[in-house]
């Protein structure tokens, strides 16, 4: 037949300097002839950009959104496409993956990465449960840190700016054989700032962070074995403080007990200044990842193991304020463990796979020691709680999964495959040693995918696919009641349709890509804070599933090459989002019972309606070397980050009350951010160095990244970096 030789031709074209290639679909592939919505960031890319941590992708893929979230330690809120859950809580698995060397993070804590020594980054829109881990509902940030090389050498850097922050870091590569088939690489990276927040009572910098991440690499790549296998043995820990902004107004319960002043403030200038007493995180967490790899000419086989553990000893300031009524020590031990098994390989000319089997599991145990109306600052709620709350959790979770192209006419394409996950999870919430309530459930789903691809030509390709996406059900940490603890949370459905075109045009001096997609998301699960008269705040929050919502948008990105000097790259991302649906219990205003509450007229949280980015990389040879500038303009449009109680309409005695929007609070006004860096290499004692010069945000474009109110209680925010610069030199050997 005449798709024998030619379909792998058309799809697969030969691979040229500088070509991207990517694995978002656990096969190397050129980045335009991958039929799922790809954003890939190499090395270069990050140097030239002086990006720091994960942080600074947000706008430069469509439709991604990435904020740090400082109750918890290097904790991310992830977006990719509307699909979201900001939660610290280990018990809550995180909507977007982050998978480093093949392993899935199962929280939120550790997701925020930094940069050095990275080989690649690719951003994966869309459900990815297929091939990637679990829970990757809304799609993956997939990290490939680079290999040890079997030869010496290394980099050195150091970086100084504003706030007082100092970078240090050091890769170093030495062959431990002759033939450079047994490589070691070590490295440490080291980050410290002063924040960015400044202390109303005495002028002092808040929000300081010191983070260490130290570790060893050690390849083994007999020659002519077709194996590969690499140990990476690496810790981090961080010291940190977080702070937070007060946000309480009138009408809520804090305001009436703090000085005027601290009431009724803006989230956006007023982030800035802080009132609370000092808080301290302590973070250690160690991990291992075993990757092995075998060439077997027909199959290549994979085992990836990955071990992480954590420990986490965190003070916090919540309610914000000068005076002491809500301050917390949170006490969290988290463990993960994960087995990965995959077979790829082609069976004759038309069709290749990828099939394989994992394993995940954790364990999980918090106890909060709270001060509640003490007005006792000076006592630790160690000390002061004698009724603390305490959480244990654990997943187990088995998984078989299987991805199938066949080139089954000249030029087109069938991609199809799925996934079937079983997790059982387990949660029990005790106060004080007494249990409150405990539970116990299974969670399993078939998540199948399709897609076909058509080539017209070498220069252009044609898309479209339907994914489903599975993300499993649980308990409530917060729960408060043992009606709460002991009921589960039903598992969140989406079902996304996507439709695309990759072109290479111009002699591949430009590259664009579009795609539409629209989501169809069902269980939601959302946290809500409910009345709790037994409970120390009188609140409690609980996750539930609240109706269904609908997810739209179109994504463009482009690389244009005008010359071998200047390198233009864009994107843009729209969503239009609703949910419809939502309805939970409330509090009548008017007569205090349980009612209906319609929230289905609120946005859906980190669903900012456009997101655009335009940079531009200019290089300038020298006698001595080479200039290279970088100026990158992102846009996001304004988005909420909390469900939360807006102004209200309806029959307020008996329901349903309409809840017309999200608290303003909570809402994160459009960001212009402009990033700029200068940077020239040249030779430094016989080594090539660089020295970039960068600034951040240098608009100084301010306001929140967080804000969050505490049923009727109290509000918080945190604040967005403001303007920063400085200076880097780096040396490679």
């Amino acid at each position: 037949m005449a798709q024998d030789a030619a379909p792998q031709a058309a799809a697969e074209q030969p691979v040229s300097a500088g070509e991207i290639i990517v694995t978002a679909r656990r096969r190397e592939e050129r980045l335009q002839d991958t039929p799922v919505a790809v954003t890939a960031v190499n090395a270069a890319m990050l140097e030239n950009k002086a990006a720091v941590n994960i942080g600074d992708l947000t706008g430069s893929a469509p439709n991604l959104l990435i904020t740090n979230q400082n109750s918890g330690a290097a904790a991310a809120n992830l977006a990719i496409r509307g699909l979201t859950y900001a939660d610290v809580e280990k018990s809550a698995e995180p909507t977007v993956g982050v998978v480093v060397d093949g392993v899935f993070i199962g929280t939120s804590t550790g997701q925020f990465f930094d940069f050095f020594d990275i080989e690649q980054i690719e951003v994966l829109r869309g459900p990815q449960g297929t091939l990637f881990g679990r829970n990757t509902i809304g799609g993956v940030i997939n990290i490939r840190r680079s290999k040890p090389t079997g030869e010496f050498g290394g980099k050195v850097e150091v970086s100084y700016g504003k706030f007082n922050t100092l970078a240090t870091r050091a890769v170093v590569n030495a062959p431990l054989s002759s033939d450079g088939s047994v490589g070691i690489k070590g490295f440490y990276f080291h980050n410290e700032s002063d924040g960015w927040y400044r202390q109303a009572q005495d002028g002092s910098r808040r929000g300081f962070s010191n983070n260490e991440n130290f570790g060893g690499a050690l390849r083994v790549a007999p020659v002519g074995s077709g194996f590969e296998g690499i140990l990476t043995v690496e810790k981090q820990v961080q010291k940190y403080d977080p702070v937070v902004s007060n946000l309480t107004r009138t009408g809520e319960v804090f305001c009436g007990l703090i000085p005027a002043e601290q009431c009724n403030r803006n989230n956006t200038t007023d982030l800035y200044t802080v009132f609370g007493q000092a808080n301290v995180g302590h973070y250690s967490a160690p991990s291992a990842t075993l990757e092995m790899n075998y060439d077997a000419g027909d199959v290549t086989l994979t085992s990836i193991t990955g071990w992480r553990k954590s420990k986490e000893n965190q003070t916090q300031d919540f309610d914000g304020s000068s005076v002491d009524l809500y301050y917390v020590r949170r006490l969290q031990n988290y463990e993960q463990w994960s087995q990965e098994f995959r077979a790829a390989g082609k069976i004759g000319s038309s069709l290749d796979y990828v099939v394989g089997l994992y394993y995940f599991k954790s364990d999980y145990y918090l106890a909060q020691y709270s001060r509640v109306f003490a007005f006792a600052p000076t006592v630790d709620p160690l000390v002061y709680d004698t009724n603390p709350q305490q959480v244990n959790g654990s997943t187990r979770s088995i998984a078989a999964f299987g991805d199938f192209n066949w080139a089954f006419a000249d030029r087109w394409r069938l991609s199809f495959g799925g996934r079937f996950t079983r997790d059982k999870k387990a949660l029990d919430n005790s106060f004080g040693g007494n249990l409150i309530g405990a539970g116990q459930d299974t969670f399993k789903k078939f998540t199948p995918k399709v897609g076909v691809d058509f080539r017209p030509n070498n220069q252009t390709m044609i898309y479209a696919s339907w994914s489903q996406g599975f993300r499993s059900g649980g308990f409530s940490p917060r729960a408060g009641t043992a009606a709460s603890a002991s009921q589960s949370y039903r598992p969140e459905v989406v079902d996304s349709f996507e439709v695309g075109s990759k072109l290479e045009l111009f002699d591949r001096k430009l590259q664009f890509n579009v795609a539409a997609f629209y989501s169809k998301y069902k269980n939601l699960q959302q946290n809500n804070t409910l009345n709790c008269p037994s409970c120390a705040t009188g609140n409690e929050t609980i996750t539930s599933n609240v109706g269904s919502a609908k997810i739209r948008g179109l994504e463009f990105d482009f690389t244009a090459r005008p010359s071998s000097q200047l390198t233009i790259t864009g994107s843009m991302g729209l969503l239009d989002s609703k949910f419809k649906g939502f309805i939970v219990g409330g509090i009548s205003p008017v007569t205090g019972a349980v009612v209906p509450y319609d929230y289905s007229k609120n946005d859906l949280i980190y669903n900012p309606k456009m997101t655009a980015s335009l940079a531009a990389d200019y290089t300038v040879p020298t006698s001595f070397g080479e200039v290279i500038a970088n100026l990158t303009y992102r846009y996001i449009g304004r988005y909420d980050q909390q469900i939360s109680l807006g102004p209200i309409s309806g029959d307020l005695v008996n329901g349903p009350i309409i809840v017309n929007g999200n608290d303003p609070r909570v809402r994160t006004d459009k960001q212009g951010l402009v990033d700029a860096s200068l940077s020239t290499n040249f030779t430094l004692a016989g080594a090539d160095a660089k020295l970039t010069l960068f600034g951040r945000n240098l608009a100084n474009d301010r306001g929140p990244t967080h804000g969050f109110t505490v049923g009727g209680l109290w509000s918080f925010g945190t604040a967005r970096e403001p303007r920063t610069y400085g200076a880097t030199l780096g040396v490679k050997f």
